[in-house]
């Protein structure tokens, strides 16, 4: 079944890629006032499915964030998920995506910020989408001197689109400088979590990972490992304040994200974790989540919305 340009669903109905536009004087654009999510689509060749990662959950905190920003949207988390497997089937894609729904202030004001006269927009997308860390094995961090956003600043427990410069500031920084990602820090000192991934350390055979009142993101991919840990491993996750000198003496350490899945951690700041190899309980999670996320782990395939994807022709 042939098929045109890849399609994405924009203020109500789904187009071409190609005809989904906005203005430059769209609110958002000047100001950050938009609401993001990342949603990671995983192929399935065995079965022929395309597995869609918690994607209610994903639904639930944007409408979340809307709620913080003003936004009002004609859609709940399931007409989202709807919407989301819609586009997913009419694309026909085959191979891994990560699907980026935004909510936006799309009103054409410069100037104006007063986040209740604006009007709100929604834009759905999907592209095919591979290893975000361009890394085999542990990667290499570091401590970046950019500090966390506050959630008296920005709340960083939602995906605001202005507060990702933030990140992007210490992420740049970090490559820059021949890292591979930046771990920031709070205004006190703690960790709390690199610059789109939440951090967890291995130490006597627990996880350790930093409170979202450490000005994280409750991250989805973060509360899946620490269910797989406690329920597959017996594992358990303590959540507490961790200082910076306690990544040098961590037994493992890893990230976690839709983007970056769970990405092991090899050195921080020059020094080696453990012996800077892939550690023993992370490559257990990983090999936990990579099954469950591609739907191979019967037990949580709640966790995913599979979609029968058929074979188009691009024309």
């Amino acid at each position: 079944m042939p098929v045109g340009r890849p399609l994405v669903f924009h203020e109500g109905g789904f187009m071409p890629l190609a005809e989904a536009k906005i203005g430059i004087m769209t609110h958002a654009l000047h100001y950050g006032t938009s609401i993001f999510e990342g949603i990671r689509g995983n192929w399935n060749p065995d079965d022929g499915k395309l597995y869609i990662f918690r994607p209610a959950d994903h639904y639930r905190r944007l409408l979340e964030g809307c709620h913080m920003l003003m936004i009002k949207l004609p859609y709940t988390a399931d007409d989202l998920v709807r919407i989301t497997i819609e586009l997913v089937e009419r694309n026909g894609f085959q191979e891994d995506i990560y699907i980026r729904p935004i909510a936006f202030k799309g009103a054409q004001k410069v100037a104006n910020l007063k986040l209740h006269e604006l009007e709100d927009s929604f834009a759905l997308l999907a592209i095919p989408f591979g290893a975000y860390i361009d890394t085999q094995g542990a990667i290499r961090c570091c401590t970046s001197p950019w500090r966390r956003i506050e959630d008296t600043m920005i709340p960083p427990r939602f995906k605001i689109g202005g507060l990702y410069v933030n990140s992007i500031l210490a992420k740049t920084d970090a490559v820059l400088a021949g890292f591979d990602e930046a771990i920031l820090l709070t205004q006190d000192g703690h960790v709390s979590e690199g610059s789109g991934e939440n951090l967890f350390l291995v130490k006597g055979g627990k996880l350790i990972t930093p409170p979202v009142s450490d000005n994280i993101l409750g991250g989805i991919t973060r509360d899946s490992v620490v269910q797989l840990a406690r329920n597959e491993l017996g594992v358990e996750t303590v959540e507490r304040s961790i200082d910076r000198s306690e990544m040098y003496v961590a037994e493992e350490m890893f990230l976690t994200g839709t983007a970056a899945h769970l990405t092991p951690v090899g050195q921080v700041d020059h020094r080696l974790i453990g012996d800077g190899q892939v550690g023993t309980i992370t490559k257990a999670l990983s090999d936990l989540y990579f099954g469950v996320i591609k739907g191979r782990n019967a037990k949580y395939k709640h966790w995913c919305a599979g979609v029968t994807v058929p074979k188009l022709i691009r024309v």
